[in-house]
């Protein structure tokens, strides 16, 4: 087995979406894809002026969005006619398919709120299904604890437990792990994903090779193999996501990711002139 070491590490790049939301985008500026992930943004802040604006109404098309929150609440209304709030600890996994009308909007008017959003691309032949809600609470989620580490498990397999995304045609992994100072996480990827680890806080060495010493906040390109060693070397948190790449040519307009340029231009076009969503 190949063990894998850290390939590329990272820093976000600061950004702002919504109505002025600040955030941390790593992927999505560069690299600008890492199939099948399109973004990865971390937003967080104590302070309300950074977050209140929120997500208004907007449009997608053509991919999924995973939303993870670690504190604060949002509310979630969709053209579907979902509704949910996501309080701390829960997911929100959005396949938006065909086309979709979304805000995310603060329950809060004060307070911390910390989270993180990823998008997956959908493979052509699903990118204009119908779109589809799933909201996760924190409580149906398995967690695997021991005296070395917690991980709670959003999708994929460790030891007996397993995450609530079952079936999903890139084989997603997606772990947040809490490791203690000196101790190891140990796990088999599949050979054909793509990987990485986003430290949210600590201090971590990824494989047996020196590399940078990785801060809060940072990105770290995982390279292929089967074999992921992650020693704490203080006590510290991350995710490890990984999925299966699809091979597509992607083509983004803002909020669609298409496979063409001119079905970006159609999903415009069905947009402004009232066609995007589907009774």
């Amino acid at each position: 087995m190949k063990n894998i070491e850290a390939n590329k590490i990272l820093d976000p790049v600061p950004a702002t979406d919504g109505a002025g939301v600040k955030l941390k985008r790593s992927i999505g500026v560069e690299p600008n894809y890492f199939d099948p992930f399109l973004m990865l943004d971390e937003f967080g802040s104590e302070n309300k002026d950074d977050y209140i604006g929120g997500f208004p109404p907007h449009p997608h098309r053509g991919i999924e969005t995973v939303t993870y929150m670690l504190n604060g609440e949002f509310k979630h209304e969709d053209s579907t006619g979902a509704k949910g709030k996501m309080s701390a600890g829960d997911v929100q996994w959005m396949k938006t398919g065909g086309g979709i009308i979304h805000s995310e909007m603060p329950a809060m008017s004060e307070g911390k709120l910390h989270g993180f959003q990823l998008w997956i691309n959908m493979p052509a032949k699903l990118k204009m299904n119908k779109p589809e809600y799933i909201y996760i609470d924190s409580n149906k989620m398995q967690i695997h604890k021991d005296t070395e580490k917690k991980i709670k498990i959003i999708a994929g397999k460790f030891a007996d437990s397993e995450g609530p995304i079952k079936g999903h045609n890139v084989e997603p992994i997606y772990f947040d792990v809490e490791l203690e100072k000196d101790k190891e996480f140990n796990f088999e990827l599949p050979v054909t994903h793509n990987s990485f680890v986003y430290l949210i806080e600590g201090e971590i060495k990824i494989g047996d090779k020196n590399h940078k010493k990785v801060k809060n906040s940072t990105l770290i390109l995982l390279c292929k193999g089967s074999k992921l060693k992650v020693k704490g070397i203080i006590k510290s948190k991350f995710l490890l996501v990984s999925g299966k790449p699809i091979g597509e040519p992607i083509a983004r307009g803002g909020p669609f990711v298409m496979n063409t340029k001119e079905e970006i231009l159609k999903a415009i076009e069905d947009y402004h002139s009232g066609n995007f969503v589907k009774k």
